[in-house]
Protein backbone atom coordinates (compact mmCIF):
# COMPACT_ATOMS: atom_id res chain seq x y z
CA UNK A 1 0.00 0.00 0.00
CA UNK A 2 1.08 3.34 -0.76
CA UNK A 3 1.13 6.21 2.08
CA UNK A 4 0.39 9.25 1.29
CA UNK A 5 1.97 11.75 4.13
CA UNK A 6 1.08 15.66 3.83
CA UNK A 7 3.11 18.55 5.22
CA UNK A 8 0.97 21.16 6.90
CA UNK A 9 2.12 24.85 8.24
CA UNK A 10 -0.77 27.41 8.00
CA UNK A 11 -4.53 27.09 8.15
CA UNK A 12 -4.48 23.45 8.26
CA UNK A 13 -2.82 23.07 11.61
CA UNK A 14 -4.72 20.53 13.63
CA UNK A 15 -4.85 23.46 16.46
CA UNK A 16 -5.95 26.21 13.79
CA UNK A 17 -9.81 26.32 14.74
CA UNK A 18 -11.59 26.02 11.05
CA UNK A 19 -13.74 23.62 9.32
CA UNK A 20 -10.74 23.17 6.80
CA UNK A 21 -8.52 22.02 10.27
CA UNK A 22 -11.03 19.75 11.67
CA UNK A 23 -11.54 17.74 8.16
CA UNK A 24 -7.96 17.41 8.01
CA UNK A 25 -7.96 16.55 11.50
CA UNK A 26 -10.69 13.48 11.07
CA UNK A 27 -9.25 12.42 7.77
CA UNK A 28 -5.31 12.20 8.50
CA UNK A 29 -3.14 11.12 11.65
CA UNK A 30 -0.26 12.93 12.86
CA UNK A 31 3.14 11.58 12.71
CA UNK A 32 5.55 14.37 13.78
CA UNK A 33 6.11 18.07 14.03
CA UNK A 34 9.08 19.16 12.20
CA UNK A 35 10.21 21.53 8.67
CA UNK A 36 11.27 21.48 5.16
CA UNK A 37 14.11 24.10 3.43
CA UNK A 38 11.66 26.96 2.01
CA UNK A 39 10.32 30.37 3.16
CA UNK A 40 7.25 31.48 4.79
CA UNK A 41 5.44 35.04 4.18
CA UNK A 42 2.43 36.27 5.50
CA UNK A 43 -0.09 36.80 2.34
CA UNK A 44 -3.35 37.61 4.13
CA UNK A 45 -4.87 35.81 6.92
CA UNK A 46 -3.06 33.19 5.94
CA UNK A 47 1.10 32.14 4.90
CA UNK A 48 2.36 30.82 1.71
CA UNK A 49 5.65 29.43 1.36
CA UNK A 50 8.12 28.81 -1.40
CA UNK A 51 11.10 26.09 -1.63
CA UNK A 52 14.37 27.39 -0.99
CA UNK A 53 17.98 26.21 -1.59
CA UNK A 54 19.56 27.75 1.67
CA UNK A 55 19.38 24.72 4.69
CA UNK A 56 19.10 27.38 7.25
CA UNK A 57 15.64 28.42 5.66
CA UNK A 58 13.08 26.51 7.36
CA UNK A 59 9.29 26.28 7.17
CA UNK A 60 8.04 24.60 10.88
CA UNK A 61 4.61 22.57 10.75
CA UNK A 62 3.17 19.33 11.45
CA UNK A 63 3.32 15.80 9.05
CA UNK A 64 -0.04 13.97 8.78
CA UNK A 65 -0.51 10.22 6.97
CA UNK A 66 -3.68 10.49 4.89
CA UNK A 67 -5.93 8.21 5.39
CA UNK A 68 -7.55 8.17 2.04
CA UNK A 69 -5.56 10.08 -0.58
CA UNK A 70 -7.98 11.03 -3.61
CA UNK A 71 -11.27 12.74 -1.86
CA UNK A 72 -9.36 14.09 0.63
CA UNK A 73 -6.68 15.78 -2.11
CA UNK A 74 -10.13 16.51 -4.31
CA UNK A 75 -11.13 18.81 -1.40
CA UNK A 76 -8.04 20.24 -0.14
CA UNK A 77 -6.58 21.06 -3.78
CA UNK A 78 -10.01 23.09 -3.75
CA UNK A 79 -9.45 25.33 -0.23
CA UNK A 80 -6.06 25.93 -1.56
CA UNK A 81 -6.63 26.81 -5.09
CA UNK A 82 -4.88 24.45 -6.63
CA UNK A 83 -6.03 22.90 -10.14
CA UNK A 84 -3.83 20.05 -11.25
CA UNK A 85 -4.96 21.24 -15.10
CA UNK A 86 -3.89 24.69 -14.81
CA UNK A 87 -0.93 25.34 -12.61
CA UNK A 88 0.36 28.14 -13.68
CA UNK A 89 -3.32 29.73 -12.67
CA UNK A 90 -3.22 28.24 -9.59
CA UNK A 91 -2.81 29.80 -6.03
CA UNK A 92 -0.82 27.23 -4.80
CA UNK A 93 0.38 24.12 -6.39
CA UNK A 94 1.01 20.49 -4.58
CA UNK A 95 4.31 19.34 -4.72
CA UNK A 96 6.65 16.00 -2.98
CA UNK A 97 8.91 17.65 -0.88
CA UNK A 98 11.60 16.63 1.74
CA UNK A 99 10.75 16.86 5.61
CA UNK A 100 12.79 16.43 8.27
CA UNK A 101 10.41 15.47 11.48
CA UNK A 102 11.04 15.59 15.18
CA UNK A 103 10.96 11.89 15.31
CA UNK A 104 14.36 11.69 14.00
CA UNK A 105 12.82 10.27 10.23
CA UNK A 106 12.83 11.64 6.82
CA UNK A 107 9.57 11.86 4.99
CA UNK A 108 8.60 12.13 1.56
CA UNK A 109 5.29 14.70 1.67
CA UNK A 110 3.27 16.54 -0.15
CA UNK A 111 2.82 20.91 0.59
CA UNK A 112 1.04 23.25 -0.65
CA UNK A 113 3.36 25.44 -2.17
CA UNK A 114 2.61 29.57 -2.96
CA UNK A 115 2.39 29.81 -6.57
CA UNK A 116 2.13 33.61 -7.13
CA UNK A 117 4.75 36.61 -6.45
CA UNK A 118 5.68 37.39 -2.85
CA UNK A 119 6.76 40.40 -0.79
CA UNK A 120 9.76 40.31 0.96
CA UNK A 121 8.96 42.32 3.50
CA UNK A 122 6.00 39.90 4.56
CA UNK A 123 8.86 37.12 5.40
CA UNK A 124 7.79 35.39 8.07
CA UNK A 125 11.59 35.11 9.53
CA UNK A 126 10.51 32.07 12.28
CA UNK A 127 9.50 29.98 9.63
CA UNK A 128 6.20 29.10 12.12
CA UNK A 129 3.22 30.17 11.01
CA UNK A 130 1.61 30.06 14.90
CA UNK A 131 4.12 31.49 16.20
CA UNK A 132 3.98 34.98 14.11
CA UNK A 133 0.37 34.95 14.46
CA UNK A 134 0.43 35.05 18.20
CA UNK A 135 2.79 38.04 18.32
Amino acid sequence: MNTDYLFVYGTLLQNVNNNMSAFLRAQATVISKGYFIGKLYKISWFPGDVLSNNETHKVYGTLVQLNTTKTIFDVLDDYEGFNANKPKESLFIRKKVTVFANNNHVYNAWVYLYNQKVNQQNRIVSGDFLKDAQS
